[in-house]
């Protein structure tokens, strides 16, 4: 047994309630736990296991979770054909397009990533905030303060709320930003546009004028270009033209 499986059987042992699962072939641990239970298994992750050290601290949004923005079952011509959008943006939470994976119960995440430098280990800490309206976990900062500026990037671009956070506040966006720009029903085109008025001699704010579009990567199926001895009679044919 390898000290990824060791680990992740002692996670199992000590973390009753929680779900443990390994990627394979990467060998990735994910320890998901209850948004109650999300600080005091930071905790024992820090003083039990060795995790001293806090990677990371990110949001996830699901919503659209599995499902994409053009069909890729058939070829396509062309490059960046503008098609109507049906996936994130267009879409409510539980209004998933045909086709797409189940998604989670729960719409917002938080991750931390860990790393025990001591035991040369590292494993990723979940948990799904229980409300959609309103997501609120507990901060991390006590446990490792290195996720002060962390909490705060998840907070301005997801807005996940760190219960406990010393001073949880934007920090990316201006000050007067609305909404939470990395969410999916956040539209990709922003919901103001930025220009100066020479007339009024400042920088003024309106609604945005672009029309949303998604840009369809050109999907191929079979081509001969990429099969050595086909592909170069296709070449000598194409020079003959």
């Amino acid at each position: 047994m390898n000290a990824t499986h060791e680990l992740a059987g002692r996670l199992r042992a000590r973390f009753a309630d929680a779900i443990v699962d390994i990627a394979e072939p990467r060998g990735e641990v994910t320890l998901d736990v209850g948004a109650d239970a999300w600080f005091a298994t930071a905790v024992a992750l820090r003083d039990e296991f060795g995790f001293e050290q806090l990677v990371d601290v990110s949001g996830v949004d699901y919503l659209s979770y599995g499902s994409d923005e053009w069909d890729t079952d058939v070829s396509s011509e062309g490059f960046s054909r503008g098609v109507e959008g049906k996936s994130a943006g267009r879409f409510a939470w539980g209004e998933q397009p045909n086709g797409a994976a189940a998604a989670p119960e729960r719409r917002f995440a938080a991750v931390a990533h860990l790393l025990s430098v001591q035991h040369n280990l590292r494993v990723r800490l979940r948990t799904f905030a229980e409300s959609d309206d309103l997501p609120v976990v507990a901060s991390l900062t006590p446990v490792w303060p290195g996720a002060n500026w962390f909490e705060r990037e998840a907070f301005d671009l997801y807005g996940i709320v760190f219960e406990g956070h010393p001073d949880l506040r934007r920090i990316l966006t201006d000050y007067g930003f609305v909404g939470h720009p990395f969410r999916k029903d956040f539209p990709l085109i922003g919901n103001v546009e930025v220009r100066y008025d020479a007339e009024r001699k400042r920088v003024v704010y309106e609604p945005v004028s672009i029309d949303p579009r998604v840009a369809v990567p050109r999907v191929i199926r079979d081509d001969a270009r990429y099969q050595t001895a086909r592909g170069e009679a296709a070449q000598r044919a194409e020079v003959q033209k």
